[in-house]
């Protein structure tokens, strides 16, 4: 399963430059909305999916190496997060629905914890 596939499935908007997504092949998700979690938790090329739009996600995302972050609730970062996120290589995505349903139609489409 391919970023792209992700973004088309789930109706994502794409907050950040877009890139070859069909190139990008997320390995693993993580839902949190405690960046201390994820940064223990989450595991290298994840989608995470949370709430947070402040620019200290793209901080953890670069840190990890994950594959997208997916902002849920239309939670709508600030253009500096979005400027950040662009200089550092992270894709950020929005949607409208909750964390929980996001998480859902993830798992859905084959995409695990392990």
């Amino acid at each position: 399963m391919t970023l792209d596939q992700i973004i088309t499935d789930l109706q994502l908007k794409v907050l950040t430059e877009p890139i070859d997504f069909s190139s990008i092949s997320p390995t693993h998700g993580y839902v949190s909305d405690m960046l201390s979690c994820v940064m223990t938790g989450a595991k290298h090329q994840s989608i995470w999916v949370t709430l947070q739009a402040h620019n200290n996600i793209v901080a953890v995302a670069c840190l990890l190496e994950l594959a997208a972050v997916i902002i849920t609730e239309n939670a709508q970062p600030d253009a500096e997060t979005i400027k950040k996120a662009n200089e550092e290589g992270i894709t950020l995505l929005s949607c409208p629905q909750n964390s929980f349903y996001i998480s859902g139609k993830l798992w859905e489409m084959g995409l695990r914890d392990q």
